[in-house]
């Protein structure tokens, strides 16, 4: 005895419903209309998987290079300087999340070459600290790191930066800087307002795949950094925590354990509208897929209606043999989820499988079609990304199966109301 005949009478019509329509011509139609449910559910279920996943994939891969060169916490001074950063540093590195800590200074400037003059955020870095504190290091393509020693004026640039400027490492570069464009400090009273001039040396090219910092970041020794601004002291320190994520809350601690009147900075509201924009297009892509995958669903309400006006004269049958209002319901409740299971599942095997192989599927298509999908001046990468999260996958098909059962209600309920002596007629 097979499997399906163990089961109870509903079940095994049900099925019979879901893989018949091969017989006439009715059936037929249909047989397609359904199989036409199936489809629509398995393409909405498979591009929302799709989508997802490349939104998780961009967030997650531009995060990545964000924080290989933004601090995971910052520390700064409310009066201003940090000249004793030192005993700041030796302060920090008590709580046992902070592995790392590196003075910085930021100034806004401009860098000049034959003519051409391009922004720059001139930071001034320890060098061997900051190598403690980001990931500067292992991004070098060009020249060393190491060469941005105390009075040497040597200056390493980003790629995009260079390329603009049209130099590369040994060339010399014309930096041009305000006293007051030192990010959050300002120009004493009485001081020379013109900008500095120094000029620097190219010692090295980085490339931190983040378009912001590889197009204008421009690192140098901290010390050259306070001479070319006319800054006493560092700006503030930079730290690097064992766990990112537990960057506010470390934040938070070192703010109430530390002395003095320091502000605390995390990662996380260095780039919150960022953040929030890209959270807020995930929402809105999932509202708006959920809709497509909606309307495949419901698609299976014409379906079933189909099926239940064809198949009356058999509901009146089971009526007339016993089957109950309820039995009849079942029926055809189990006929459209049945659809909706197989095409929740063909839409999460199909999305999970093009979700996986994204690097593989998009320049194939670039090169197939002679474009370029992402520009990294805008969208700060150039390779499609992706992501698959298995709870997305969970909740996308869970959805899909409950959309195709809330489906089922009125054409199974219709089917329950059927009086077997209208139905058999004019059999």
């Amino acid at each position: 005895m097979s499997i399906t005949h163990k089961l109870p009478y509903e079940w095994q019509i049900g099925l019979r419903y879901t893989r018949a329509g091969k017989r006439s011509g009715r059936n037929s139609f249909i047989s397609f209309i359904s199989m036409a449910s199936v489809a629509g559910i398995a393409l909405g279920v498979a591009a929302l998987i799709v989508v997802l996943s490349v939104m998780n994939g961009f967030q997650k891969e531009v995060t990545n290079r964000m924080l290989s060169m933004l601090a995971h916490v910052e520390i700064f001074d409310a009066r201003g300087a940090l000249p004793d950063w030192r005993a700041t540093s030796a302060d920090a590195l008590r709580h046992p999340e902070v592995r790392a800590a590196a003075p910085f200074l930021d100034a806004q400037s401009m860098l000049l070459v034959d003519g051409v003059m391009k922004p720059a955020l001139l930071r001034g870095v320890e060098p061997t600290e900051e190598a403690k504190v980001s990931d500067i290091v292992q991004q070098m393509k060009e020249g060393s790191f190491d060469s941005l020693r105390p009075g040497s004026y040597n200056v390493v640039l980003g790629r995009a930066l260079a390329k603009s400027l049209g130099v590369g490492v040994g060339d010399r570069v014309s930096l041009l800087v305000a006293s007051s464009g030192i990010l959050g400090g300002a120009a004493s009273p009485g001081e020379n307002p013109l900008p500095r001039s120094r000029a620097l040396t190219v010692s090295g090219i980085f490339e931190a795949g983040h378009f912001e910092f590889d197009s204008t970041l421009a690192l140098v020794n901290i010390l050259d950094a306070e001479t070319a601004t006319g800054a006493s002291a560092p700006l503030g320190l930079r730290l690097r925590l064992a766990d990112l994520q537990q960057a506010p809350r470390v934040a938070y601690e070192l703010q109430q354990s530390m002395a003095g009147d320091l502000i605390m900075r995390d990662w996380t509201r260095v780039n919150t509208v960022w953040f929030a924009a890209v959270q807020s297009q995930k929402n809105m892509m999932f509202i708006i897929l959920t809709m497509i995958v909606a309307v495949a669903a419901f698609n299976l309400v014409s379906t079933l209606v189909m099926t239940v006006k064809d198949k009356q004269a058999d509901i009146a049958i089971l009526r007339t043999l016993g089957a109950s209002p309820r039995g009849i319901m079942k029926i055809f409740i189990v006929q459209g989820t049945l659809v909706g299971m197989l095409g929740g599942l063909l839409g999460v095997a199909f999305g999970v499988l093009v979700a996986l192989n994204v690097d593989v599927i998009v320049p194939g298509i670039e090169r197939l079609l002679g474009v370029h999908f992402l520009s990294q001046e805008v969208y700060l990468i150039s390779e499609m990304p992706s992501e698959l999260r298995w709870n997305d996958v969970g909740w996308i098909g869970g959805m899909a199966v409950v959309l195709s059962f809330l489906a089922t209600i009125y054409p199974s309920w219709a089917a329950s109301r059927v009086k077997p002596a209208e139905a058999l007629r004019y059999e």
